[in-house]
């Protein structure tokens, strides 16, 4: 099993990035490959090698936790890589764990790919299998999921704290703002903003 990679992004795509290490370039599915548009210098991206009949795939991740929830995930019937990526790209780890131990169906049906009985599913599948993952403070119940608010800003200005230590101005990021917050959706969660921003950022 290949546990993580250590080397540069050659390049990526919408959804996956190149990791060259030693001239050699693995194909890495992830989350969010735009997170890795400003990553200089060496990287290490905590891998799952998923072997199919017809094909070896890498999925990818920033951090261990996610690579370890990534595992769970696809544990539970009816998930599979693609899902528990999708997953992973339209929430919080934070958020996902903390919807599943408080049994929150409303919000995880929210999540791609992911319906009423999935999502039954994950909380009868993995409700006592998550011990100390995530934030202390959603694991443990102090507080739900947040339904995010655009419009107040709140989920955007975590997502803005996140890209300014990508390296990216106050300007760019009012510029991509005012093109991305007539189209995001009250329950935008802090990564899906995150996405939307650094495909433009990206872009140019």
């Amino acid at each position: 099993m290949m546990d993580y990679l250590r080397g540069q992004v050659a390049y990526l795509e919408s959804e996956y990035i190149v990791v060259d290490v030693q001239g050699i370039g693995y194909q890495v599915f992830c989350p969010n490959p735009y997170a890795f548009a400003k990553t200089e210098g060496t990287v290490t991206v905590y891998t799952h090698q998923h072997v199919r009949e017809d094909a070896i795939l890498l999925f990818g991740f920033p951090t261990r936790e996610e690579q370890k929830l990534f595992r769970k995930l696809i544990e539970v019937s009816g998930i599979g890589p693609r899902v528990a990526l999708g997953i992973l790209g339209g929430g919080s780890p934070d958020h996902v764990v903390s919807a599943i131990y408080q049994e929150n169906i409303s919000f995880l049906v929210k999540l791609p790919g992911i319906g009423k009985k999935t999502a039954q599913r994950m909380i009868l599948d993995l409700k006592d299998k998550l011990e100390g993952f995530g934030n202390a403070a959603f694991t443990t119940g102090l507080f739900a999921p947040q339904e995010m608010q655009p419009e107040d800003s709140s989920a955007w200005m975590e997502a803005r704290e996140g890209l300014k230590a990508l390296g990216y101005t106050d300007g760019e990021l009012d510029k991509v703002w005012l093109s991305i917050k007539d189209s995001a959706g009250m329950n935008d969660s802090v990564d899906v903003l995150m996405k939307r921003a650094l495909q433009l950022l990206y872009a140019g």
